[in-house]
C-alpha cells in the first residue's frame, strides 16, 4: 500500500510538471501570434485560465485567455493598460506544435486607458479638460460672434464611429444653443488591434477607460 501511495504521489507530481511546462510552450505561441495579430514589437504577458491545462490542450479549446499589451499608440492615440481576453480559442495542439495559422477566438474584449493629457490633446483650441474620476470639465473660451466668452461645462462621453466623443453639457457662461461649440471626437484611425470595435466608455481617476470587443478573431503567427 505504502509503494502504491508513493507511486501515485509521483505521478501526480510528474502530470503537474508535465502541465505547467505544456501550458508555457502554448502561452509563448499565443503570445508570438498575439503580438502578429497586434503588430507589436515585443511579446506580451499571456495568461491561460483554467486547470488542469492539459485537458484543455488535447480538446483543442482554451475558455479563457488573457494577456497584457500594455502602453501603445493607435492613430495617433496613446492607450495605457491595454489588456484583454481571448474567450473560446480554437487552438489544436497539432496546430499549435506546427505553427499552422488556423488559430481563432470565438469573442475578444480589449480594454485601455486615455489619460487627460491625452483627452485634453485632442480638444479644440482654447479649451481645457480636468477632471476627479467621476466627470469631465471644459473650461476655456469660445467665440460668440466677434467677442471671446469664457465658460465652465460638465463633458457628456458616448462611444461614436469607432472612436470617443466628447460634448458639453450644463455649460455656463455662454447659451446652451452653443453647447455644440464645445464638441469633438478622439478618433483611433486606422483601428484598434484585432479590429475591435469600441463598445463603451467611463470616466475613471486616470481619465477615460473605454471596452472594444470583436468576434471571430484569427490569431495568426
Amino acid at each position: 500500500m505504502r509503494k502504491l501511495i508513493v507511486f501515485l504521489f509521483i505521478l501526480v507530481v510528474l502530470l503537474v510538471a508535465v502541465d505547467r511546462v505544456a501550458v508555457a510552450g502554448v502561452e509563448r505561441d499565443l503570445a508570438n501570434r498575439i503580438a502578429a495579430a497586434a503588430d507589436l514589437s515585443g511579446q506580451p504577458t499571456v495568461t491561460i485560465e483554467g486547470v488542469p491545462f492539459l485537458t484543455q490542450a488535447v480538446s483543442g479549446h482554451y475558455p479563457e485567455v488573457r494577456f497584457d499589451l500594455g502602453t501603445l499608440t493607435y492613430g495617433g492615440v496613446p492607450v495605457r493598460g491595454l489588456r484583454g481576453t481571448a474567450y473560446d480559442v480554437t487552438a489544436p495542439l497539432a496546430d499549435i506544435i506546427q505553427n499552422r495559422a488556423d488559430i481563432r477566438a470565438g469573442r475578444l474584449t480589449v480594454r485601455g486607458t486615455l489619460t487627460r493629457a491625452t483627452i485634453d490633446k485632442f480638444a479644440p483650441d482654447g479649451v481645457r479638460i480636468s477632471g476627479n474620476g467621476r466627470r469631465l470639465v471644459a473650461s476655456g473660451e469660445v467665440r460668440v460672434g466677434a467677442n471671446p466668452v469664457k465658460f465652465n461645462a460638465e463633458l457628456r462621453v458616448d462611444v461614436a464611429d469607432g472612436g470617443i466623443r466628447l460634448q458639453a453639457e450644463r455649460i455656463e457662461g455662454v447659451p446652451d444653443s452653443l453647447a455644440g461649440l464645445v464638441n469633438y471626437t478622439i478618433p483611433f484611425k486606422g483601428g484598434l488591434p484585432f479590429d475591435v470595435r469600441v463598445t463603451g466608455v467611463r470616466n475613471v481617476a486616470d481619465g477615460l477607460e473605454f471596452t472594444a470587443e470583436a468576434t471571430d478573431v484569427p490569431l495568426r503567427g
